[in-house]
């Protein structure tokens, strides 16, 4: 339902007055059907009245067909980004508006339920996952809450709508976001009714495809109350269907003391390296969780490489920045602090250490070695890895002269 006549909480935001949202509203209302803004605009908006994103959400009781023949007639480009579930998006100047056709549930085969377009915006909003993420707004920011999702909001409280195993059976993917949303909105106590069904439901995790569940973790990992969502995580069965590992929640904590702008793969990192994660187990995870090659490097990385010794002559910590980067050195660095390693004075003099100093070239290559008389083959590469690491011990201040020297004296010449 709507809120009291004349409530309209969202009329003042920015973006509903910006002249390519109104724009869009006076084309679509041309179809002669209603169109609101649903999902996060509305949401966090609430929250956040200063708010505005440039991508944004409608629902329309217009087929996408029509939709699509308005804008374009209006000269605004179209894009057909999910025409068989009834959603077109429209591109107008920096902004992107995905605009889809309201629904209802015909029957339902889990994540594919055959659904039917309505124009009854209640029957739509019954279709999402959670209280706060089935409100509406028009286009004079009158907010639509069939469910007390303002209320829940408010509250703090994240709630299914509807039966919550009825809408976790749908897509079980619904059990990793309500931890989600919980780490990013919800207060304690979670809803009783909504954790005994991720409880109920979590062996369905086990069936949805690594790359859907990388992207709600990656997301949770970085929301302001993770430590709190793993707990109920680790309390409901869930977490092992997602992480099979030992979990270290404290040293996660301190991670996050130390450096709060730690991006998800640090997090995960500091979360699962342990005596017992070795680099199968990490390969097997990042393989589950489908991590890009880069990803997977990192976290392999920072899994699995020795931490820094905080008491190290300063030439050791610039060899290991030449060898590691100065970024994944700084990850070493508070991963080691977050093991109470070091004190947060001798971690952040590293830190600037790793942002500020650019390692030297190695200023020989295999060619100096042979116009030196070294053969072409496996000698060649040993000494030119030998000499390396001499000049990494010496500190990265060795000169080419000076590596032919000790190249000649290596040699007994």
């Amino acid at each position: 339902m709507a809120g009291p006549a004349g409530d309209r909480p969202l009329r003042d935001a920015r973006w509903l007055a910006v002249p390519e949202t109104r724009r869009l509203l006076g084309v679509l209302a041309t179809t002669g059907k209603e169109s609101r803004f649903v999902g996060g605009c509305v949401r966090d908006t609430l929250l956040h009245p200063e708010l505005d994103p440039a991508d944004l959400d409608l629902a329309t009781a217009a087929r996408p067909e029509a939709v699509t023949a308005r804008l374009e007639a209006a000269g605004i480009k179209v894009v057909p980004t999910g025409l068989a579930h009834g959603t077109v998006t429209a591109l107008l100047g920096e902004r992107s508006y995905e605009i889809t056709t309201l629904r209802r549930d015909v029957e339902c085969y889990g994540r594919h339920a055959a659904v039917e377009f309505t124009e009854d915006f209640e029957a739509d909003a019954a279709r999402r996952d959670f209280t706060i993420n089935a409100m509406s707004c028009d286009a004079e920011g009158r907010l639509y809450d069939y469910f007390g999702g303002r209320e829940d909001l408010a509250a703090g409280r994240v709630r299914f709508v509807g039966d919550p195993r009825r809408r976790i059976r749908e897509d079980y993917l619904r059990i990793l976001r309500f931890f989600r949303f919980f780490a990013r909105f919800g207060r304690p106590p979670a809803d009783p009714e909504a954790l005994a069904a991720c409880a109920a439901e979590a062996g369905g995790l086990d069936r949805l495809s690594g790359e859907r569940i990388r992207q709600e973790l990656l997301r949770l990992l970085v929301a302001p109350g993770v430590p709190a969502a793993l707990d109920l995580m680790a309390e409901t069965g869930v977490l092992r269907h997602v992480l099979p590992v030992e979990i270290h929640r404290d040293r996660l904590l301190r991670l996050l003391e130390i450096a709060p702008e730690a991006d998800p793969i640090l997090r995960l990192a500091a979360l699962i390296r342990g005596p017992g994660v070795d680099a199968p187990k990490v390969l097997a995870l990042a393989h589950r969780l489908r991590l890009s090659k880069r990803e997977t490097g990192r976290l392999l990385l920072l899994t699995t490489a020795p931490l820094p010794d905080p008491r190290a002559p300063e030439a050791v910590h610039k060899a290991e920045i030449y060898r590691r980067g100065g970024r994944a050195y700084a990850d070493l660095l508070c991963l080691a602090a977050s093991e109470g390693a070091m004190d947060r004075e001798r971690l952040e003099a590293l830190l600037a250490l790793a942002a500020s100093w650019s390692p030297p070239a190695f200023p020989l290559r295999g060619r100096d070695l042979l116009a030196a008389g070294v053969a072409p083959g496996p000698e060649l590469g040993r000494l030119l890895r030998a000499l390396e690491t001499w000049w990494l011990e010496g500190g990265l201040v060795a000169d080419r002269t000076a590596l032919l020297a000790e190249l000649d004296r290596r040699r007994g010449r």
